[in-house]
């Protein structure tokens, strides 16, 4: 086992430690990424979607930047029949450009951003030519600006009555509020009365009295008071006539001395 490891490494006579040698591997990186945009495949036609991992090849784009920024190239390999697929970075937009073998899908948000963006230098284009267009477009910003000022002090002022109202408050308005069977009952009710009005209406076109109907009053009999008695008192007034007839006096009852029951025991006698 000794003998395979080498000690000993033979160094040429021309070798400069100062002077590195390059390795000779390709100068392209493989990377793991996703698709950055949905795309068709310009050989197959397989459609793939954005977001799909493949193993890809990184590279610099020679002799292209964007103020100073690196353009990197991808390649790719479709799923389908593995045609070669490349696309770039695009630092301007920050976005992706589809170079080779593959073209991107239609996104109308793309179409839209850029349409704004045409849009407002075409405004900008305008007001350095013209400046009373200038004038008019600050005056329509301003005037803008006011609304937005004016709806965002309304809504504050309606945020703070409402943090300040009262429950009972709340409560007692609600309640107040008619429901939609009142008002459409009182809407009946009118109805009612024009048409009564329509009808009660001679030829003359005066208006005929009508007789209210008075509700019908049943006559109830008066229930008789009847006085509570007790048992006893019938007895004693008896009692107390038939004296007063015979001429009876009742004398009154004479307190005579109770003597005492209790011997008293502390005497000398017996």
């Amino acid at each position: 086992m000794a003998e395979r490891k080498v000690l000993n490494k033979y160094i040429p006579p021309s070798y400069n430690p100062n002077v590195q040698l390059r390795s000779g591997g390709s100068r392209r990186a493989k990377v793991r990424l996703m698709a950055p945009f949905s795309m068709q495949c310009n050989t197959c036609g397989e459609y793939i979607y954005k977001g799909k991992k493949f193993n890809a090849k990184k590279e610099k784009a020679l002799g292209e930047d964007y103020l100073g920024i690196i353009i990197y190239r991808f390649k790719i390999a479709c799923p389908c029949c593995a045609a070669e697929i490349t696309f770039k970075t695009d630092p301007k937009n920050t976005d992706y450009v589809a170079e080779r073998g593959a073209q991107r899908n239609f996104e109308p948000w793309r179409d839209e951003t850029r349409s704004h963006q045409e849009v407002k230098a075409d405004k900008l284009k305008e007001e350095e030519d013209n400046p009373m267009k200038a004038l008019e477009n600050r005056t329509i910003e301003s005037k803008r600006e006011m609304d937005i000022l004016d709806a965002l002090d309304e809504i504050r002022t309606k945020n703070a009555r409402i943090d300040r109202a009262d429950v009972d408050e709340a409560l007692n308005r609600i309640h107040e509020k008619e429901t939609p069977e009142e008002i459409e009952e009182k809407d009946f009710d009118k109805e009612d009365e024009e048409l009564a009005r329509q009808v009660f209406h001679d030829l003359d076109g005066e208006k005929v009295r009508r007789l209210v109907d008075e509700p019908f009053k049943e006559f109830k009999k008066p229930e008789p008071v009847v006085k509570e008695m007790k048992p006893t008192d019938l007895g004693i007034k008896k009692k107390q006539a038939s004296e007063s007839i015979l001429g009876i006096k009742r004398k009154a009852p004479s307190e005579k001395p109770v003597k005492s029951l209790v011997v008293d025991y502390g005497s000398d006698s017996d």
